[in-house]
């Protein structure tokens, strides 16, 4: 699934190419996915209007257009947000077409159907809508600090690696990023909040903004659907160090990566390094 690397890698992609188009034309394909897509809604806030920002919130990618109307797209496990030429075949998937001026028609392609895309205003949209509103701390603006962490734990005793997968206190941290930034750090991810000193807090920090900056910098992790605006595939996962990595040797130390499940997901560690 997309995570904050891969959206902040959309938006970087794309804001170049839409910032000041006009959207012409709204078609909605097929309104089949998470959220029923809302075809009145859309046309009526998007078409004539041009785009006049970008932005990111958590894994939302927000579309401004004049006139205090917003698009917002998230992902969901396969969704495509792509630029492409008006008159390209459409695509199988293709949920949503959005015509531009000057010939091109950004598509949202989502084979397994658990993407959103909606219109709203602009205005208090991050402060009341529901997809919003839960939401907790953006790690990279301004960079997330040991103790802002120790207290977005809140005195809890749970693993470290749910905490920092926990949406509502910090957001974008997603199952290989948890893993990644755990393992620079140093902490076993099984490790209780509750035994985690100021020490240890401001390494984990430092360890979530680096790895988060380095997917950014790398074009996000494509495993196997994400692609940017223009449909280049990341390339962070050829330096993921211990991620999908059971079995291997760890490249600090020499000794095999383990892997454990925690809530249903696959955690990759080295218990010779991870504490």
């Amino acid at each position: 699934m997309p995570e904050l690397p891969e959206v902040e890698v959309l938006r970087r992609s794309l804001e170049p190419r839409l910032i000041g188009r006009r959207i012409e034309r709204v078609e909605v394909r097929s309104p089949a996915l998470r959220e029923p897509l809302d075809r009145r809604t859309l046309r009526r806030r998007l078409e004539g209007r041009a785009i006049v920002g970008l932005r990111r919130r958590s894994k939302y990618l927000l579309i401004d257009v004049e006139g205090d109307s917003t698009l917002v797209v998230h992902l969901g496990m396969s969704g495509r947000l792509t630029v492409a030429p008006s008159g390209a075949p459409v695509e199988a998937h293709e949920h949503l077409a959005i015509d531009l001026a000057g010939g091109e028609r950004l598509r949202l392609r989502d084979p397994r159907r658990f993407g959103v895309a909606f219109a709203a205003a602009t205005a208090g949209l991050l402060e009341r809508d529901p997809h919003f509103v839960r939401l907790g701390r953006e790690p990279l603006s301004p960079p997330l600090t040991g103790s802002e962490l120790a207290a977005l734990a809140g005195g809890g005793r749970g693993p470290v690696k749910t905490f920092l997968m926990d949406a509502g206190r910090l957001v974008g941290v997603g199952n290989i990023y948890a893993t990644e930034s755990l393992f620079r750090a140093g902490i076993h991810p099984a490790r209780s909040v509750a035994r985690i000193g100021a020490g240890r807090w401001e390494r984990l920090a430092g360890a979530v903004v680096g790895v988060l900056e380095q997917a950014i910098r790398e074009g996000g992790t494509t495993l196997n659907d994400f692609a940017d605006g223009t449909g280049q595939p990341g390339y962070f996962q050829v330096s993921l160090a211990v991620y999908g990595r059971d079995g291997e040797p760890c490249p600090r130390c020499g000794g095999r990566i383990r892997r454990l499940l925690q809530s249903g997901r696959s955690t990759f560690y080295c218990p010779a390094c991870q504490r």
